[in-house]
């Protein structure tokens, strides 16, 4: 396949698993290209191994897996939309330092949110464990 041929040919059932293998290589890419990726990854697994040892309910859970799966968003997004202005041209424009900026303030966003949340959800419970 080459890079102007389309990955379909109709959206057919068949065609799933070969979407999900996409999604995956994205993922991949997301995580061995991207250092704050890694970092989201670490804390990540650190909250989820948190709210194993505090109990949290299922709303909780819900909560906090929503909130892990927000910030994997932007930073996927925020990369998407580096990568598509990189291929655009190299040279500085006010609007890609527009685009780039803004895809990485959304990371922040997310990332802010996502510390939010945590206080919420850890700190009454650290505190009681004190």
């Amino acid at each position: 396949m080459t890079m102007t041929e389309p990955r379909f040919s109709s959206q057919r059932l068949s065609d799933l698993p070969r979407s999900f293998g996409y999604a995956g290589a994205g993922l991949y890419h997301l995580l061995r290209s991207q250092r704050n990726a890694r970092i989201h990854l670490v804390l990540s697994l650190a909250a989820v191994g948190l709210a194993l040892w505090l109990g949290l309910n299922a709303v909780e859970w819900a909560i906090l897996i929503l909130t892990i799966g927000f910030v994997f968003a932007a930073e996927a997004f925020n990369t998407a939309v580096e990568a598509a202005v990189d291929r655009i041209g190299p040279e500085a424009h006010p609007l890609s330092k527009i685009a780039k900026d803004t895809a990485a303030a959304g990371v922040l966003l997310a990332a802010l949110t996502a510390i939010g949340v945590a206080i919420f959800l850890f700190g009454p419970r650290l505190l009681r464990q004190w």
